[in-house]
């Protein structure tokens, strides 16, 4: 697991925002792009999934590609990461010497070791990465901000979705009801969450009277393609957003079991077992024109479904 270091000025209340760059599947169209999404978590940015034309998307939505410091595959299916070769070289290209931080399967090192060596290409900064287990839930990344875990999935090849969970913030401290002449050491304790003690071990100030408690920690989870799995709902419980692939409409569930790929209506009923706080779907098939009848069809089951539109931005 990769760690980094604790943000000393973190902010009341962090930003924790996903922007949907590509929300359809494996065809793409003229209305969606393949499967990419940009998490924003204080200062830095975590890639998730890097279909074709990725970076033409990060443009298009303004957004600098050189501050992304993660990157995080789900599986080898081309729609979810033709375009990480490219994106990579455009860094590069662009005179990138910060480290980069790459999650993804087994082999994925081998294909882009590959393109950059019948290329003659080298990367002018260090690119760490890290294996992922398709098969049991491991903790990725120890963020300052955030925790990173792996979600097993089942598709037709190795699959994993993520779950990012905000870390708890510090309490808050109750300024007015302090003292002016309080020493500094006495508010770091209390900031703490420790109780102020004399020499004598009372307390002099307790935390519980002087600070109030943070925002709650937030969380999102990301699942790429699979097909329905119950199994799931007790690492997905409670979380506030949470992104499921709904490839087809419930009329076509054989087929989706077939290729391993989820329904509206079954997506839903994850989101509703699990009693998460909203749930996107996306990863569209091509053979759908609208896609009203998708929020239609999930809401009959869980009413705060919302779809992923590309160039959308969702506060967590």
């Amino acid at each position: 697991m990769i760690e980094t270091e604790p943000d000393q000025n973190r902010p009341a209340h962090t930003p924790f925002a996903l922007t949907i760059l590509g929300a359809g599947s494996a065809t793409p169209t003229l209305r969606l792009h393949q499967t990419a999404q940009l998490l924003t978590i204080g200062n830095d940015y975590m890639l998730i999934d890097c279909g074709e034309g990725t970076q033409l998307r990060l443009i298009e939505q303004r957004i600098r590609p050189g501050r992304l410091r993660y990157i995080f595959i789900s599986h080898l299916h081309g729609d979810h990461y033709f375009g990480l070769a490219p994106l990579l070289s455009s860094l590069n290209l662009g005179g990138r010497t910060e480290d980069l931080y790459l999650f993804g399967p087994r082999g994925l090192d081998d294909v882009l070791t590959t393109i950059f060596r019948v290329s003659n290409s080298q990367l002018g900064y260090k690119l760490h990465f890290q294996v992922v287990d398709p098969d049991q839930s491991t903790f990725l990344l120890d963020h300052a901000l955030l925790t990173v875990q792996s979600i097993p999935l089942q598709h037709r090849i190795d699959c994993t979705g993520f779950l990012f969970r905000e870390k708890p913030q510090k309490p808050h401290l109750l300024r007015a009801k302090l003292p002016d002449d309080v020493p500094v050491a006495y508010l770091k304790q209390l900031k703490n969450g420790q109780d102020v003690l004399d020499a004598n071990g009372q307390v002099l100030y307790a935390t519980a009277d002087y600070t109030e408690p943070g925002p709650a920690p937030r969380s999102y989870a990301y699942c790429s393609d699979t097909r329905y799995v119950e199994e799931l709902i007790p690492q997905l419980q409670g979380v506030d957003l949470l992104y499921h692939e709904a490839t087809f409409l419930e009329d076509n569930a054989l087929r989706a079991a077939e290729v391993y790929h989820s329904t509206a209506l079954q997506a839903a009923t994850i989101a509703a077992k699990a009693q998460v706080g909203r749930l996107l779907i996306g990863h569209f098939s091509s053979r759908y024109k609208q896609f009203d009848l998708f929020l239609d069809e999930a809401r009959t089951v869980f009413p705060e479904t919302y779809l992923a539109i590309e160039g959308k931005t969702i506060s967590i």
